[in-house]
């Protein structure tokens, strides 16, 4: 029996030790710029010195900062390039954190490139081969690129020099283009065009259109060309601000945001020194603008604005009060006051004075700071202690260990056996295809309160990664999260491949779409060394604490075995639910008077995008009620405030909130943005809604509840509440909102080690992006659809839905599934307008995201769809064009 041919697509595939496949739906790909000797000043002394395994730490660095390509160039006048670039490169490839990404070798010499093609492993890029010399020169330099399977970069530069206009620009990579493809049979996916970043602003009149004539020319060839990638060095935009770094990283930013619509796939940046456009001061960024985009007809009064602009952005101090009071006691008595109190003012100078006491720097991890958190992790334990206060603890214990490393590195380079203590370590990971991390991040730092070492991978991290690094570190134990449904489906699969692999670590599982049901009949069966599903961050100490005891671990993993076969047991028996047929579900459908039904027009059709949406405005929405259960304190807003047990830490926490969302209010950390769409709708009188869109027809696939009711009550789906086509026209609308921003300062926060405030902002992220939707759907009943003029609402109502109409979000309980987003987001423009992509998960990026339908009819209303049989899926599936694997795969927690 013949196999059916495996469909390569052809996109652009590059590796270092790991694959990076850049896609259509690919977000601009980064590639650091600081191992480069004509760039860094730093990178070029250390190579000149001879001092190539420092010069490393610039690489590991570029890495670390985001890119996802590192661009390697030695032309420098004083140095022999073959050999500088041989050396370096061999000893990267011998470092996997920094190997693990493609490598850009970057020479204007050839016999440099050839050099650094015999070092690589993997599929690299060579920047750059040109037509400067001649068609049979740039054929042979491109054949030996192709032997080593190398992608290349052409620059737009022939015979009569750089092309320095759109049409050059343009008539140059297709010469390229062609002498490629049909000359030595190069694939376009593996051609990447530079077609020259110049400088703008310089005074002279014939450079002020260059930034428009990149931008231009990257969008004709990739109308042209569209399987080729267009790159561009971005720091030769600015070299005439050179000195002035805020202009530099606003003109490098509002370049790429204009260029990256045009087309440009990837550029050579400083990953660590990106500015965000939506993050840009908007008076800087209008005049930014206006030097790029040509848009000024005194381009030398542009340049004189922007300059002047620029002086007038300072950094602010930042000043905060001192307790004095119990400076006078012991060393070891301040770091427990410090770490049980979340002080950091002295935190520096108390750890040193401690290193210099002991008599070496692990003593003092060991001694006084382990002996406060331990008095930490008891009060955290014996409810004396919440958790925001423990997340303060863990800042001031991070700035100590912080300050204690360079200390303890260098006492094992000195005596490699001097520190030989293993600190259990956990291994925290979101797994493929979710981005959701807040409640990964507040057990990692209650675990770390308690003496455990913390490896946290992140999120969207891979199966294979979440395990060789397990292997690598050996682990002690390993904790997966997720929050959307396809999580549940990675989490099984990497219980089997733990399995596979013969590993024991236990194996923790949480995350707001987990259970302990799921857990046990899913996952448990999966992994025989211990699975076990952990409801929150206060009991993930007792239950790791359990597990690293040899005796009580044999009594944890017992007893967790017999719940869940009891579980298992419970699953088997329960017997199916009493559903009905699918086709009596539809004629069980909840029916309105349609004939006596006006819908309301909305104030348009089409789309509308919101950018820059007031945050003053939207915080008057924000339900605290979430903020306070994310810090599991019990009890409802505001009543949690007067709580006789958490009442005086809730307060103390909502006056942090308060005072951290004020400065995101007056400082614009946040950007808020949002599109809304309305078209003209009608149902099958089944489960199908037809929208009529610009583009011709869309139909929203719905599902529809198939539990057996009493008699006369309906089997709910979304497409009751819209006008069957044959009585009607109705109208049905869509959303996307984010809020972009937040992981500036989170990462912020979490360089300095303050987990506190790194989760508060993610927190009041999640609350802003809420908000904004609420706020964002009264506006909608109000003005843009307009079909409650005159609703009077307080906020308290708002919360509890006491508005006409829904707004029901893929993935949620009544249209689990969660693939419709992608129409979406297809109607919506979502990604090109506010930046918000899909991951293969389809969970949202940026994590603070929200996006549903808005349905308008009076007699609409939220429901659980519950569980569904084989015959509604089977339907489900034909009318989605889908496989009935692929639909069981998106469908599988709500099938009975």
């Amino acid at each position: 029996m013949m196999q059916e041919p495996v469909t390569i697509f052809p996109f652009m595939r590059l590796s270092g030790l790991e694959p990076l496949v850049i896609r259509p739906e690919t977000n601009f790909v980064n590639v650091g710029e600081r191992t480069n000797v004509t760039g860094s000043k730093k990178f070029a002394r250390l190579i000149r010195e001879n001092k190539y395994e420092e010069a490393l730490s610039v690489a590991r660095q570029q890495v670390e900062s985001g890119a996802q390509i590192l661009d390697v160039n030695m032309d420098d006048a004083l140095l022999d390039g073959v050999v500088a670039m041989t050396t370096f490169l061999n000893l990267l490839q011998s470092e996997p954190d920094i190997a693990r990404i493609p490598v850009m070798i970057d020479s204007s010499k050839f016999e440099i490139i050839e050099a650094g093609l015999k070092c690589v492993q993997g599929k690299c890029i060579v920047n750059s081969i040109s037509l400067k010399e001649g068609e049979e020169k740039f054929l042979q330099q491109a054949e030996i690129c192709q032997r080593f399977g190398a992608a290349v970069i052409v620059m737009a530069f022939d015979e009569k020099g750089q092309a320095d206009t759109m049409q050059r620009k343009v008539e140059i990579s297709e010469r390229a283009y062609t002498l490629l493809t049909t000359r030595l049979g190069y694939d376009p996916q593996d051609i990447i065009f530079d077609p020259n970043i110049f400088a703008v602003a310089t005074g002279l009149e014939e450079h002020n259109n260059y930034g428009v004539d990149f931008i231009e020319a990257t969008r004709l060839i990739k109308q042209k060309m569209p399987l080729t990638k267009v790159s561009g060095g971005v720091s030769n935009l600015s070299f005439s601000f050179r000195g002035n770094e805020p202009v530099r990283e606003a003109m490098h930013a509002v370049f790429l945001y204009h260029a990256i619509k045009a087309g440009m796939d990837m550029g050579i940046v400083n990953a660590g020194q990106l500015a965000v456009y939506d993050e840009i001061e908007p008076t800087l960024r209008n005049l930014c603008e206006e030097v790029i985009l040509n848009k000024n007809n005194d381009q030398n009064e542009a340049t004189e604005k922007l300059i002047a602009f620029a002086e007038t952005v300072k950094a602010k101090d930042k000043t905060e009060e001192k307790n004095e009071a119990w400076r006078s006691t012991s060393v070891e008595d301040r770091l427990k006051h410090a770490l049980i109190n979340g002080i950091t003012d002295y935190i520096d100078t108390d750890t040193e004075e401690a290193r210099k006491k002991y008599p070496r720097p692990l003593d003092v991890i060991e001694g006084p700071l382990m002996a406060g958190m331990n008095v930490v992790g008891d009060l955290f334990g014996a409810g004396k202690m919440f958790l925001p206060q423990v997340v303060k603890s863990a800042r001031v214990m991070k700035k100590s260990v912080a300050w204690l490393t360079p200390f303890i590195e260098e006492e094992k380079r000195n005596n490699p056996l001097a520190s030989q203590g293993k600190v259990p370590k956990v291994l925290l990971a979101t797994v493929k295809g979710d981005v959701h991390d807040i409640g990964k991040n507040i057990v990692g730092v209650v675990l770390g309160c308690n003496g455990y070492e913390i490896i946290d991978m992140g999120v969207m991290v891979p199966a294979d990664k979440i395990l060789d690094k397990a292997e690598q570190e050996q682990v002690d134990i390993i904790g997966l999260s997720g929050l959307i449904t396809p999580s549940l489906d990675e989490m099984v699969h990497v219980a089997h491949e733990m399995k596979r692999r013969g590993m024991q670590q236990p194996l923790l599982i949480g995350g707001a779409t987990t259970s302990r049901m799921h857990t046990a009949v899913k996952i448990a069966p999966q992994y025989g060394h211990g699975v076990l599903h952990v409801l929150d961050a206060s009991r993930s100490v007792t239950v790791v604490s359990s597990l690293l005891n040899k005796e009580q671990k044999k009594e944890l993993l017992q007893q967790t075995q017999t719940e869940y076969e009891g579980l298992q047991q419970q699953f088997l028996n329960k017997g199916k639910k009493n559903l009905i047929p699918y086709q009596e579900a539809v004629v069980t459908k909840e029916y309105f008077d349609w004939k006596k039904y006006r819908p309301v027009t909305p104030s348009f059709t089409g789309i509308q995008v919101l950018k820059n949406y007031d945050l003053a405005t939207i915080a008057r929405y924000i339900d605290w009620g979430p903020f306070f259960i994310a810090w599991e304190m019990p009890g409802r807003y505001p009543a949690v405030l007067s709580d006789p047990i958490f009442g005086t830490e809730a307060t103390r926490l909502f006056h942090d909130a308060q005072g951290l969302l004020k400065k995101i209010v007056a400082e614009n950390w946040f950007r808020a943005e949002g599109v809304i769409g309305f078209w003209p709708a009608t149902s099958n009188n089944a489960d199908t809604i037809t929208l009529q869109t610009e583009q011709g027809e869309v139909k929203i696939e719905s599902l529809r509840q198939q539990l057996k009711k009493a008699v006369g009550q309906p089997n709910f789906s979304l497409a009751d509440f819209i006008c069957p086509a044959e009585l009607g026209t109705d109208y049905m609308g869509s959303f996307a909102v984010t809020i972009h921003g937040a992981k500036k300062y989170i990462d912020h926060y979490a360089g300095e080690q303050d987990e506190y405030n790194k989760i508060l902002v993610q927190i009041l992220a999640d609350r802003f992006v809420e908000a904004f939707a609420e706020c964002l759907h009264e506006k909608v009943r109000k003005e843009y659809w307009g079909y409650a003029k005159n609703e009077v609402l307080g906020n308290d109502e708002l919360i509890a839905e006491k508005y006409q109409g829904i707004r029901p979000a893929p993935g949620y309980p009544a249209c689990p599934d969660h693939t419709e987003k992608r129409k979406l987001f297809s109607l919506l423009q979502a990604t090109e307008h506010i930046g918000i992509t899909l991951t293969e998960s389809l969970a949202m990026n940026p994590p603070a995201s929200v996006c549903g339908w808005y349905i308008a009819h009076p007699g609409s209303h939220y429901f659980g769809l519950g569980k569904i049989d084989r015959d509604q899926l089977q339907d489900y599936a034909r009318r989605k064009g889908m496989s009935l694997e692929e639909a069981e795969k998106w469908l599988r927690p709500v099938l009975e």
